[in-house]
């Protein structure tokens, strides 16, 4: 039977959820688990840079973009997941390698996805025509339904950490996909972007656009604005530690046109900790997916200390309690499914005390 089938010592009442069962109904009463006090059903958990980068180059050696399925991707599985290739219950993380001379032809689907680039140059990745250049701190988007293919001119491979917002989309049954056809070639490297000669100005944005983007299907879902360049972020990260005196400082990367997440599913955002500084303790309903982009230092999840260095991935479930504490200047990129929990009124942040560590993970 599909229904779970529940046992109870009066013959009648277990006739009755026999009954219940084949009608395949079951009753509340017996499932206490159902409503829990709080979310936290994930454990914290890490991936290490060194795994990450020697398997993700001995698949590009061993695995062609044709026997990879058109993207050489290795997924993070969450071992809580009952081995689903998912960080979290509403986030894809994964590490994707594309070597020199390696093309990822061109396909589109629902789910949105970015790019954060963690080592290597020369890639080229075109969103609806318009092609975005990649390089290691770089943010690169590639929203919902956009056609994207990955070009790789040059002979250095590079490795970018990818993520999806992939099983919420599955769990909502919104999935669809949809391969390409011709790759797009003639495009001119030395340009910039479109979406960057038009919204890549702070502050400044086309005049008019406003009125034009009331017609525009896509406005107001996902960042017209496909990149956010890494010189620009760690200037941004800079001024604020400069202008606050404090010894962390973060950045959200948002749509210039509205001040919105860059994705209604997704927030990516930037956060700097100075050496020697530990961050408050703060828990927030949602999942988050951490990527360390440079220096070292350790975070306690939820009582357990996870030592870090740059490259590594680490997540941390809803309701945990976090805080980071930096052994050198550290930055380190979070994507989140917040904007998910605020369309749902779901959002929820608060501080908590100091964290006792039970544990330190290795």
């Amino acid at each position: 039977m599909a229904t779970t089938r529940f046992r109870d010592a009066a013959s009648e009442v277990d006739d009755l959820y026999a009954d219940l069962a084949a009608a395949d109904l079951q009753p509340l009463w017996t499932q206490p688990e159902l409503l829990t006090r709080t979310p936290n059903r994930l454990t914290p958990h890490i991936w290490r840079w060194k795994t990450l980068r020697d398997l993700a180059e001995r698949s590009g050696s061993l695995v062609g973009i044709e026997r990879g399925g058109d993207r050489r991707v290795l997924s993070l599985v969450h071992p809580d997941l009952g081995g689903l290739p998912f960080a979290t219950h509403t986030l894809w993380g994964a590490v994707q390698f594309l070597g020199g001379g390696e093309l990822a032809p061109a396909h589109r689907h629902t789910p949105g996805a970015l790019r954060f680039v963690l080592e290597g140059s020369g890639v080229w990745t075109i969103v609806n025509g318009d092609p975005v250049h990649m390089a290691p701190g770089d943010l690169v988007l590639t929203p919902s339904w956009a056609w994207h293919e990955h070009h790789n001119p040059g002979t250095e491979p590079m490795i970018w950490f990818d993520g999806l917002d992939l099983p919420l989309v599955r769990s909502l049954d919104s999935m669809f996909f949809e391969p390409g056809g011709e790759e797009l070639s003639g495009y001119e490297p030395a340009l910039a972007s479109r979406s960057e000669d038009l919204y890549g100005a702070a502050g400044l944005l086309p005049a008019g656009e406003e009125r034009a983007g009331a017609l525009d299907p896509a406005s107001g879902r996902s960042s017209r604005l496909l990149a956010y360049r890494w010189p620009a972020t760690d200037a941004a990260l800079s001024r604020l530690i400069e202008s606050t005196g404090r010894q962390e400082a973060s950045v959200r990367y948002t749509d210039p046109l509205t001040g919105r997440d860059i994705m209604p599913t997704m927030r990516a955002e930037l956060h700097r900790v100075l050496a020697g500084h530990r961050t408050r303790t703060v828990r927030t309903a949602g999942s988050g997916i951490w990527v360390v982009y440079r220096g070292s230092g350790a975070t306690v999840i939820d009582g357990r200390r996870f030592r870090w260095a740059a490259g590594d991935i680490f997540v941390t479930p809803s309701w945990a309690p976090v805080d980071h504490e930096a052994a050198d200047d550290a930055d380190l990129f979070l994507l989140s499914d917040a904007p998910a929990l605020a369309a749902l009124g779901l959002a929820r942040t608060e501080e908590a005390g100091w964290q006792d560590v039970r544990e330190d993970s290795a």
